[in-house]
C-alpha cells in the first residue's frame, strides 16, 4: 500500500490517473496533457505501474495505458477502514 500512497502523492501522477479515467490512451496522447520531458512522463508511468494503479498493453507499435480498477477498489476500502475507526 505504501507504493500506492507514494504514487498518489505526486500531482503529475494524479493528473495521469484523471486522464486515464476518461479513456485508455497511448503514451503520446497522455504526453499532450503535460509540459514535461518524455523521460519524466515514463518515470511517472513506471511508478504508477509498480503501484499497480495502471496497466499497459501493447497494441501494434503503441503501448496503451488504462486504470487498474481492482486496485482502486482496494485502496478505497483501505481508506474507508482507516477513517471508520
Amino acid at each position: 500500500m505504501d507504493s500506492v500512497y507514494k504514487a498518489l502523492a505526486d500531482p503529475n501522477r494524479r493528473k495521469i490517473l484523471e486522464i486515464l479515467k476518461i479513456r485508455d490512451m497511448p503514451v503520446h496522447a497522455i504526453a499532450m496533457h503535460f509540459d514535461i520531458t518524455g523521460a519524466s512522463l515514463s518515470h511517472h508511468l513506471d511508478i504508477l505501474k509498480r503501484a499497480r494503479l495502471i496497466i499497459s498493453q501493447r497494441q501494434g507499435r503503441n503501448i496503451v495505458y488504462s486504470l487498474n480498477t481492482s486496485v482502486f477498489e482496494a485502496v478505497v476500502s483501505a481508506l474507508i477502514s482507516v477513517f471508520q475507526k
